[in-house]
């Protein structure tokens, strides 16, 4: 096999090497909230899930196949994200890890947001993006921003607010793997802005320092 700066079965394998640290978070909450409700005669219920009977596992339960081939980024923000997490790849239930392809357009962008319960790393594939996170109040609010090129990858640490896009001139493609089977996601402007019902906005007002009118548009926008 001809040598390449980093193929793609060497993502999957970087990626594999998360699954110490995935141990060492979950179990933790799995889920934000979970409302009781009747189980069935002969599920049990592990980390956010039902069981099936392990005597009925099969390989495809373990299995999950086309991270290689490219998505359309036609969202809002010009990304596409294929997650690969417990509900469409049934054998991560309990293991305590999961993954993501993101495709990015031209300008395409993961706006800031956090995983309330997972360290996240980015590996590029193709491309060059611009990445970073911010450490909280008590740290000073510090940014930590690099820009990453095909076979560069960086840490986002659990719960701060991180942020990754593309500022190359051509899409751009890169892995994502999490140390949890259900990371959570909370993006920052869809949580402030598009809450339902909305937040007060003299509430928003004061705390961005923006007059009133700003602050309901935003609250349109989202």
């Amino acid at each position: 096999m001809p040598m390449k700066s980093l193929s793609f079965f060497a993502i999957l394998s970087l990626l594999a090497l998360t699954l110490p640290s995935a141990i060492a978070s979950d179990p933790s909450p799995l889920q934000d909230f979970c409302v009781g409700v009747n189980t069935p005669a002969d599920g049990v219920f592990v980390n956010g899930k039902f069981c099936k009977d392990p005597k009925l596992a099969t390989a495809d339960d373990f299995f999950f196949t086309g991270l290689d081939k490219p998505r359309v980024a036609t969202n809002a923000v010009g990304t596409n994200v294929t997650p690969v997490f417990a509900d469409n790849l049934p054998g991560l239930n309990t293991l305590g890890i999961a993954f993501a392809r993101v495709d990015y357009a031209v300008n395409g962008l993961i706006p800031p947001h956090t995983h309330p319960r997972a360290s996240e790393f980015l590996i590029v594939q193709e491309g060059t993006l611009l990445a970073g996170f911010v450490s909280s109040d008590q740290d000073g609010n510090r940014l930590f921003a690099k820009t990453l090129n095909k076979g560069d990858l960086i840490v986002f640490p659990k719960g701060l607010i991180h942020y990754h896009a593309n500022v190359g001139r051509v899409p751009a493609v890169a892995f994502t793997s999490f140390n949890s089977q259900n990371p959570g996601l909370i993006t920052v402007a869809n949580t402030v802005f598009g809450s339902n019902p909305p937040i007060n906005p003299d509430i928003l007002a004061r705390a961005f320092q923006l007059n009133r009118r700003k602050i309901m548009d935003l609250q349109a926008i989202f």
